[in-house]
């Protein structure tokens, strides 16, 4: 029906003349109201620059239609502190904005944004009832066909895999301590009898689904998760949290309740486990991984990669002097050397030489440099940093403490080999200070193919080892732990670090 001049719509009641509903929202300012359950509401921030853009919303009229809500940055302290989430409101006056082409929630083309003039007020008695929740579930083919657009981001109904590696069978055990240094889960979940899909949670979607997770008293199954994005990494499909991501269970809502009957009435699929989705690693192209470093909800990750080795970049140091027992950076004190890691229990440290080198490298793709930390350098070499640094004053005496050590031969002879290495990005290379990536583990070649004895030996293997994913494969080495990483972030803010030289303790 047409929208009067004035900006209000038919009655909604013959009571209340001026209620509008949402499918009658236009672009355009509207001084008539609107009557609404808050669904859920976040912060929309600018992923550059880290600011603010304002607090988004998504809302349901009494006739079941959702909509996105918007409320500028100066606006947010006047109505946060009445906002909650499922309670019904009236707003009176507000202005019709279009809604975003980009990440989009809800299906109509406007978007409910709070005016200068907007006046809001929580209804406690209703007497029109209002659906508490309504869900943009898609197929495993409509995820394919928005894949990589930025389009809408749509929800997710299925049941769980895999948690972070580990099956259902056993009730899977989530590090908390370790979920706040990476600041993810990742799950494989699969809708009905579709392909499994990797779903990665971030930062406060991984909280939620930790909390939900531990908060039943059996081992949850069923998972909805709205609000993902779908992105080709490495050639596979994968789903993303963003902020508007919600997680709900087994008996949550209504769709989690219908899923966990169909689920129980077919226990066989939820037995199911294709080794072939879940067992394969996520390997990228040098190209591919530089695409995933642009994306708006890129988060620390590994990566599995195949490049030859270019060349050693020179002119800069490709060893720093470690702490000897995290291995972070130390600093010459006074009279010692000084670990410069605060967590570190050590007041004073002897310091011992460790690889920070970079090399250029290449593929089929694209050309880029990685920086070898610890163990990844010693594997390619068949040397420590120390024993090599060691040598070389052994053979030079006649050079004084702060002499930078040149490149030595051991890594030059790396040059023209190729090797599957894998890498870690960071919100270090997320900020643009450098593209160089980190490796922290040079992977082993490829096994032969089978033979028809060792596939029967592969028959009578356990099931844990058919679901183990990459991640147990590319975690950062035990020897150096998180230090590596955390120490390649001190010392590589550009492409030329900091010369390191030889330490010297004054007795």
């Amino acid at each position: 029906m047409a929208m009067k001049r004035n900006g209000k719509s038919p009655a909604s009641s013959e009571s209340d003349e001026s209620v509008m509903f949402f499918r009658d929202v236009s672009l355009g300012p509207h001084e008539t109201r609107l009557r609404f359950r808050l669904i859920h509401f976040w912060e929309a921030q600018n992923p550059v620059k880290k600011t603010l853009i304002g607090l988004e919303m998504l809302l349901i009229d009494e006739q079941g239609t959702v909509i996105q809500g918007f409320i500028p940055p100066g606006r947010i302290k006047k109505y946060l502190p009445e906002m909650k989430r499922g309670s019904v409101y009236e707003l009176i006056n507000f202005y019709g904005s279009k809604n975003k082409p980009m990440y989009r929630v809800a299906d109509l083309i406007a978007t409910v944004s709070f005016a200068w003039n907007s006046e809001l007020s929580v209804l406690h008695d209703i007497p029109i009832p209002f659906d508490e929740d309504r869900f943009r579930m898609h197929s495993y083919e409509d995820f394919e066909a928005n894949c990589d657009i930025k389009g809408d981001l749509y929800d997710i109904l299925g049941h769980m895999k895999l948690v972070d590696g580990q099956a259902l069978t056993e009730r899977p055990t989530i590090d908390e301590a370790k979920l706040a240094t990476t600041r993810h889960i990742m799950v494989h979940v699969q809708s009905h009898e579709g392909p499994v899909m990797k779903l990665y949670l971030w930062d406060q979607a991984a909280t939620d689904f930790c909390k939900k997770f531990k908060s039943y008293e059996n081992t949850p199954t069923v998972l909805l998760v709205t609000a993902v994005n779908t992105k080709r990494l490495g050639g596979n499909l994968a789903l993303s949290s963003m902020s508007p991501t919600r997680v709900f269970m087994d008996y949550d809502v209504q769709p989690t309740i219908d899923y966990f009957a169909w689920l129980s009435s077919n226990p066989e699929i939820a037995k199911q486990v294709s080794a072939e989705v879940v067992t394969k690693r996520e390997t990228m192209t040098i190209s591919d991984i530089f695409s995933y470093m642009t994306l708006e909800s890129a988060k620390d990750a590994f990566f599995e990669c195949t490049a030859t080795i270019d060349d050693v970049v020179h002119g800069s140091a490709w060893y720093y002097i470690a702490c000897t027992g995290c291995h972070s950076k130390a600093t010459k004190g006074a009279n010692s050397l000084i670990c410069t890691n605060p967590r570190c229990v050590k007041d004073t440290t002897a310091g011992v030489a460790q690889y920070r080198a970079k090399i250029s490298v290449y593929d089929s793709s694209e050309q880029g440099f990685f920086v070898l930390l610890g163990d990844a350098g010693f594997q390619l070499t068949g040397r420590h940093a120390s024993e090599l640094v060691s040598s070389y004053f052994e053979a030079n005496k006649d050079k004084g403490p702060d002499h930078e050590v040149p490149v030595p031969e051991a890594l030059i002879s790396i040059v023209g080999q190729t090797h599957k290495f894998c890498v870690k990005v960071t919100d270090h290379n997320f900020s643009g200070n450098t593209r160089a990536i980190t490796v922290t583990k040079i992977l082993p070649p490829e096994t032969p193919s089978p033979t028809k004895g060792s596939v029967d030996n592969a028959i009578a293997a356990t099931s844990m080892e058919a679901v183990q994913t990459g991640s147990e494969v590319c975690g950062t080495s035990k020897s150096r732990g998180d230090s590596a990483d955390e120490e390649s972030k001190r010392t590589f803010d550009s492409v030329d670090p900091e010369k390191v030289k030889r330490a010297r303790c004054e007795k």
